[in-house]
């Protein structure tokens, strides 16, 4: 499931350099998040690192885009080609004890 961001948003910027994978970008008005991009952090962090550093609580999961682990692994694969990416590592919200 891609995160996404609500209108809530208060376009302050925070969220885009934290996003592994340049999912994030300025739209009008409020930042949003391209779901063919976004792995909601799977392969890098336990949490999606948007929603961690959001002030106002406006990255979210999106229910038009539901994902289980493993095709977000793989598109974190997909889009570092050439970084080495280990889902044992902890690297995934979906292995959280």
């Amino acid at each position: 499931m891609a995160t996404m961001i609500t209108q809530e948003c208060i376009n302050c910027g925070v969220c885009e350099p934290e996003c592994p994978n340049n999912a994030i970008s300025a739209g009008d008005g409020t930042y949003v998040i391209d779901p063919e991009l976004c792995t909601e952090c799977v392969g890098f962090h336990d949490t999606e690192q948007c929603a961690e550093v959001c002030p106002v609580d406006c990255c979210v999961a999106d229910p038009n885009n539901v994902e289980a682990e493993e095709p977000l692994f793989q598109r974190a694969k997909q889009v570092h080609p050439n970084k080495p990416l280990n889902l044992s590592d902890g690297t995934s919200r979906f292995r959280k004890k």
